[in-house]
């Protein structure tokens, strides 16, 4: 019997969400048109871009990072919050879910920190017909110098407060997303949850000048020859806000259903994030950089990988790789791994040679020696050979007349050699190849027992100070 095809369907603090894909509030959620058109390309939800008073916004707005001719990797924004009519905005968001009444819609909401102006918020929201709130206690610039935004998700006590006054008079689930400019990001995730949230959603933009221009001096992006720092956002941000959504969904205390999002465009990036505990994801920049249609393959991505894993739901899945994220101190030090370099792959770059010499451990050798010539080729022989060499290529070694790899024509003194016997697993060799298997980290068995760091400082081996080994000697 054929196993049935999973299904990306879910549910997110009691909201029921056609896929765990949402539009995070941003410039691709402004008005409702931009919405409608989002669902149709196959998004399961959207974050309203904040509502507020309106404001004024500067122009120019957005700056980036491009690294190794791959634009956008890194994203900054000065925009404000939303810069149309309070009621306009609600307006939409009822039509939005008169049309598209299965999608999730979400108001991100930012007000002034008084009570009143939140209760009165929070009900134009909900009789709007909102699924449910995200308070924006993460906006790092501008509102914030307003005492909104970040000036309220970097002190507990008014993240509770305010989640507090918001749960008063919320029907609907109410999400507290998180500034990252902060030390620990479990500090206002606690509060929040001890002001009753129903769910957090991080991370919110990281503080961030991307650059100067070196000919006028002027910071990027230039409003009349100055600027402000901005929010960052992208794929440069990724590691950032999954180091982060590890840290709440491992501590009890702030551990809520989440909505990842930073640094989010591919299935791939989904799937890290739900398998660190998070049950919906939140794409900004790349939906800016690629249009709504990435969201298809996004879900058809994340099914396959689904069926391949045999996972029928996002909940078989979500959270599988918290336990396998550790304090340092628990982790195994008798673990070893050595590099191994594949001479039919290695293209003689030597790049694994610089980087082992000049920023690690000093284990990688140039001290081959290619086998002396054959004397007894012919001239003919040596021709023919000569040609085989000339049209095989290196890379990807896919020539006319073979069926896939052939082997090294690189000469044996230009493939480096690892001394493994001093090799301490770092990595950075295989990290900064070119060719892809061409260096593997293989491990070697040292037939010993798993021991931590935690466990020698117990057993009275280390002093838990300085890690020095304790003598044993009487």
């Amino acid at each position: 019997m054929s196993k049935s095809k999973p299904t990306l369907a879910s549910t997110f603090c009691g909201i029921e969400c056609l896929n765990p894909f949402w539009l995070a509030s941003a410039p691709p959620t402004n008005c409702g048109e931009q919405i409608m058109r989002a669902f149709d390309a196959g998004w399961g939800g959207a974050v309203w871009k904040t509502i507020g008073e309106p404001i004024t916004n500067v122009s120019s707005r957005y700056s980036s990072i491009d690294w190794e001719g791959r634009r956008m990797m890194g994203f900054n924004n000065i925009e404000l919050i939303s810069d149309r009519p309070i009621e306009v905005n609600l307006q939409e968001i009822a039509e939005v879910k008169r049309r598209y009444p299965k999608h999730v819609v979400i108001a991100s909401l930012m007000v002034e920190s008084k009570r009143e102006s939140w209760h009165d918020i929070v009900q134009r929201a909900e009789d709007a017909g909102a699924d449910g709130l995200e308070l924006n206690f993460g906006c790092p610039h501008g509102m914030s110098e307003r005492g909104m935004g970040s000036a309220v998700g970097q002190v507990p006590e008014y993240c509770e407060q305010i989640t507090g006054w918001v749960k008063e008079k919320a029907r609907t689930p109410v999400i507290v997303k998180l500034t990252p400019n902060i030390s620990d990001i479990r500090v206002p995730a606690r509060a929040a949850k001890r002001g009753g949230a129903d769910a957090l959603s991080a991370i919110n933009t990281i503080n961030s000048i991307t650059g100067i221009d070196l000919d006028t001096f002027q910071p990027s992006p230039n409003v009349d020859g100055k600027s402000s720092h901005g929010g960052y956002c992208g794929p440069a941000v990724k590691p950032i806000a999954l180091n982060m959504v590890q840290q709440i969904q491992a501590d009890t205390a702030s551990m809520l259903p989440l909505s990842g999002i930073g640094g989010i465009g591919s299935w791939r990036d989904a799937a890290e994030f739900i398998l660190l505990g998070c049950s919906t994801v939140q794409v900004c920049t790349a939906a800016m950089h690629y249009g709504y249609r990435i969201v298809e393959d996004m879900q058809d991505g994340l099914l396959n990988w689904m069926a391949e894993k045999g996972f029928a739901t996002i909940e078989d899945f979500r959270g599988l790789s918290l336990p396998n994220v550790r304090e340092w101190k628990q982790l195994n030090l008798n673990y070893q791994i050595v590099a191994r370099i594949h001479e039919d792959l290695c293209i003689g770059c030597q790049l694994c040679y610089t980087a082992c010499w000049d920023g690690a451990h000093q284990c990688i050798h140039l001290d081959r020696t290619s086998p002396a010539p054959d004397t007894t080729l012919t001239p003919g022989m040596v021709e023919a050979e000569s040609a085989r060499r000339i049209s095989t290529t290196p890379i990807p070694k896919l020539d006319a007349g073979t069926s896939g790899r052939t082997n090294a024509i690189t000469p044996l003194e230009r493939i480096p050699r690892v001394d493994e016997h001093h090799c301490v697993g770092c990595n950075l060799c295989s990290l900064v190849c070119p060719v892809e298997n061409c260096i593997t980290m293989e491990r070697i068995d040292k037939d010993l027992p798993f021991e931590s760091w935690e466990e020698r400082v117990a057993k009275g081996l280390i002093t838990s100070g300085t890690g020095e080994v304790m003598s044993t000697n009487t």
